[in-house]
């Protein structure tokens, strides 16, 4: 029986370019001489095409006398010898689209040969070399699929970034009913946490920083709406971000220094040595390690009065900026009752004592500059009044005083006690006693502490009354000098202005 021609021409077998009675030698393949829809059909497997009597296998193997499970399995098994009244085809000539190929069922959907016109490649004599390559590569993409690579960084996270790197601009930034009454510089430290103090009150000095379209003083107060313009500035890098090691160290570290707490304040007892704020080569100090007690609605807790570095004791926090308003008008109205233990060299000969003088700067524009006596009408010029009782004394040689302060000047109780001849033991800027030798077994460290502190609450207005242990130093000396801390305070009975 004579096989039905094929598309390569009449009278020649599918199973290769010449059959035996052709007598003439193969054809080089310019194309593939079948068409997607059988390509599609090998791939899902049938035995029998609708366009050649015998059915025919991937590799030219006559698969109409075989077992079902080996019709299925066929295009996968190597390609049986050809029958014996066939020559054997050279490998070379084997069709390139009878390949083995991925089965239907493991090909993606939408991506079959017989959505690709692979008739019109045929046509016009070129490979289809790119429906070979896609079949491919869709049935190899799931296998070779590898872990997730990790993403670049948006444009506006790269944006931020380059913000908070580079310098700012001009701003001009309007005052919020809960920063009313704030001083300019205090202003300007909350709305910039990473800009030093000291520049803040640089800025001011120099006339830079303008409320209102007017030159603003350090002691100005911000009222609501009104409009600040802030200048270029150069911020320092941002402090650590919550939850980070060094974020939760130094909530660790804040945690224990609490002696009060309630949902509108707090009180430290802030260790010697350590700053309230930065400055000029300080990294560390107490408004920093604030940012670790940011809320979830992104404030932060201020400060409302200052300490000297090397003063220990009672620093009051407000953790809300309406807390801080009013805390910060209670210092200033003087309602507040501080009460200072310093170690002074030598004792007054007053037990009992009122300083009452006018303190000034000794360089006009230095923060931390040397406070000098001056007279009334002096540039700078401020009143100071303090109150002082000796508590207890060691011979001749050193006093324990109890000092109040009724005003709030810088230095004001070190300036005082060297005024009165008593400079306060381990002062480094005032303690100015010539071949006076430090009494063995003290530290050379200032000895002062913020030991009390009373305060009306700035919610329920009742009185906060807080009291700090002595620092360890301090502790020391007390020991040595036989000193009794629960000893009766004199300074009690004290006058309040």
């Amino acid at each position: 029986m004579t096989k039905p021609p094929s598309r390569g021409g009449s009278g020649r077998s599918r199973t290769g370019p010449g059959g035996p009675a052709s007598g003439r030698p193969p054809r080089a393949r310019t194309g593939p001489r079948n068409t997607a829809r059988d390509a599609a059909e090998r791939a899902a497997g049938l035995a029998i095409s609708s366009r050649a009597a015998p059915a025919r296998a991937a590799f030219g193997r006559d698969m109409s006398d075989a077992a079902p499970w080996e019709r299925d399995e066929g295009p996968s098994r190597a390609p049986a010898k050809a029958p014996s009244q066939s020559p054997a085809k050279p490998k070379s000539d084997r069709p390139k689209s009878d390949r083995p190929r991925a089965s239907a069922a493991e090909r993606p959907a939408g991506r079959s040969a017989s959505s690709r016109p692979a008739t019109r490649d045929a046509a016009e004599g070129r490979p289809a070399t790119r429906t070979r390559r896609d079949e491919r590569q869709d049935s190899e993409a799931p296998r070779s699929r590898g872990p997730a690579e990790p993403k670049a960084p948006t444009r506006r996270a790269l944006r931020e970034a380059t913000a908070e790197a580079l310098a700012t601009g001009v701003q001009t930034l309007e005052v919020t009913p809960d920063e009313a009454g704030m001083r300019i510089d205090r202003f300007l430290s909350a709305r910039f946490p990473q800009l030093p103090f000291t520049r803040i009150q640089s800025l001011v000095r120099k006339g830079e920083l303008r409320v209102n379209g007017k030159r603003a003083k350090a002691a100005d107060r911000v009222e609501p709406g009104a409009s600040v313009r802030v200048p270029p500035l150069s911020l320092e890098a941002r402090p650590p971000a919550p939850n980070s090691p060094r974020a939760e160290g130094d909530l660790a570290f804040l945690r224990s220094l609490i002696l009060y707490e309630d949902q509108d304040m707090m009180v430290l007892n802030k260790p010697f040595g350590l700053a309230v704020q930065g400055g000029s080569g300080t990294t560390r100090h107490v408004d920093g390690l604030l940012e670790a007690m940011r809320d979830k609605d992104g404030q932060k807790p201020r400060l409302v009065h200052r300490l000297d570095k090397d003063t220990a004791g009672c620093l009051i926090i407000a953790k809300t900026r309406l807390a801080a308003a009013t805390l910060a008008k209670t210092f200033r109205s003087r309602a507040a009752r501080k009460i200072y233990w310093a170690l002074a060299a030598g004792v007054p000969k007053v037990r009992q004592g009122r300083i009452s003088t006018y303190l000034a700067k000794e360089e006009i524009g230095d923060a931390d500059a040397r406070m000098r006596v001056a007279k009334h009408g002096d540039e700078g010029a401020s009143h100071a009044l303090t109150y002082y009782a000796v508590v207890d004394q060691a011979g001749q040689k050193l006093a324990w005083l109890s000092l109040k302060p009724v005003t709030g000047r810088t230095h004001q109780l070190r300036a005082h006690a060297a005024h009165i001849g008593h400079p306060l033991v381990g002062d480094p800027k005032y303690f100015d006693i010539e071949n006076w030798e430090l009494p063995g077994g003290l530290q050379n460290r200032l000895h002062l502490l913020a030991r009390r502190i009373v305060i009306p609450h700035p919610r329920t207005a009742k009185p906060i009354d807080v009291t700090a242990p002595l620092p360890p130093h301090m502790a020391q000396s007390w020991n040595l000098l036989g000193f009794d801390a629960a000893r009766y305070d004199p300074i009690v009975e004290a006058p309040e202005a």
